[in-house]
């Protein structure tokens, strides 16, 4: 029962992220470390990709295929992170130990991602 509430939560959890790359375009460009080009386009691609790969987590078929993009996707943006945390520092923001909070979770997010690298994990 644990197990379904979390893949559930884990497909609400990523289609809100990758909703609110369309919804606050301005927060995600922020993160993004300067030697990506294209910002824009890069924020329409990761949205477009959290969404596509959240409903994918759906269908039994596809749910591991998913699970693993999701830990692709994770390992892909974890350079925004460590950017956000250099921002934060360098800008001499209160709010940088928050951003340094931010980088543990994402073992967190791949460990959650990976509960359903496994067929029929839920």
């Amino acid at each position: 029962m644990v197990r379904k509430i979390l893949f559930y939560l884990m497909v609400v959890f990523y289609l809100l992220a990758g909703s609110a790359h369309f919804i606050i375009p301005e927060f995600y460009y922020g993160m993004m470390p300067p030697y990506i080009p294209y910002h824009y386009e890069v924020n329409i691609l990761a949205g477009v990709t959290e969404i596509l790969l959240a409903l994918a987590l759906l269908p039994s078929s596809t749910r591991v295929s998913a699970a693993w993009g999701i830990i692709i996707l994770l390992i892909a943006v974890f350079p925004a992170n460590i950017q956000m945390s250099l921002n934060a520092y360098e800008s001499k923001d209160p709010k940088f130990l928050l951003t340094l909070i931010r980088l543990p979770f994402q073992i967190l997010f791949l460990s959650w991602a990976w509960m359903f690298t496994k067929k029929d994990s839920v």
